[in-house]
C-alpha cells in the first residue's frame, strides 16, 4: 500500500508544481506556454480554474501524505533506533600504565 502511495506522491508532486508555474504572475512563468484557452476557462481565462485546481491538488496532496506516514507506521512498527545491538566490550584487566622517569642528575 505505501508503494502506491509512494509513486502518488510523486505523481502529484509533480502535477502541483507545474500548476503552480502555470499560474499567472508578474513575471508570467510557464503561463506563456499555455496559449490563450479563455474560451475553455470561462471569461476569466485560466487564472481561477488554476488556482482551483492547485487548490484542490494541494489538498489531496496533503491527503495522500497523511495516508502515507499513517500507513507506513502501521507497516513499519518499530524504529531504526531499536534495531540497534548495543555491545559494550568489557576489560578483561587493568592496563597498568607505567610512566617513564626522568634522568636523575648528580
Amino acid at each position: 500500500m505505501t508503494g502506491i502511495l509512494l509513486v502518488t506522491q510523486f505523481i502529484l508532486a509533480a502535477i502541483l508544481t507545474v500548476a503552480v508555474l502555470l499560474q499567472k504572475s508578474s513575471s508570467i512563468g510557464l503561463g506563456a506556454y499555455s496559449g490563450s484557452n479563455e474560451s475553455l476557462f470561462g471569461a476569466k481565462g485560466p487564472a481561477g480554474f488554476l488556482a482551483k485546481f492547485t487548490f484542490s491538488m494541494g489538498l489531496v496532496f496533503i491527503i495522500n501524505t497523511l495516508a502515507l506516514g499513517y500507513f507506513y507506521n502501521v507497516e513499519k512498527k518499530d524504529s531504526i533506533a531499536e534495531q540497534i545491538e548495543t555491545v559494550i566490550p568489557l576489560a578483561k584487566e587493568p592496563v597498568k600504565s607505567e610512566v617513564p622517569q626522568a634522568p636523575k642528575d648528580n
